[in-house]
């Protein structure tokens, strides 16, 4: 992979970073490590209200789940690129196929490998 070509996923990667952290942000979460989406509260203390405040709640638990999932492998793609390792399968330690990056610039191992942890082949 040449130099250009690293320099691109790190822009990517730089500007999905800032927007993960918005999109966290913006759900209420401060801490990446611990979820700490904002309990919805209508005001009204009915069944009905109760279980709408239950239901937007665990939504956003769920969407701020994947938001900081995606953040964590973000910052670790962004890791592998100052250790040199960027774009080497974690598991197999082959390349990893340039429109897999192209992609999922994110991602940290071959299409290969990936199939097999989720039992795909």
């Amino acid at each position: 992979m040449t130099e250009e070509q690293i320099g691109n996923y790190k822009e990517r990667l730089l500007e999905e970073k800032t927007r993960l952290e918005q999109e966290l942000e913006d759900l209420g979460s401060k801490d990446p490590n611990k979820p700490d989406a904002a309990y919805p509260e209508s005001g009204g203390n009915s069944e009905d209200d109760n279980a709408a405040e239950v239901t937007e709640y665990v939504d956003e638990l769920s969407i701020e789940a994947r938001l900081e999932t995606e953040l964590r492998d973000v910052k670790k793609a962004l890791k592998s690129i100052d250790e040199g390792t960027y774009g080497v399968c974690k598991y197999c330690k082959k390349e990893i196929d340039i429109k897999r990056l192209d992609a999922r610039p994110a991602s940290s191992s071959c299409i290969e490998c990936k199939k097999l942890l989720t039992q795909e082949m």
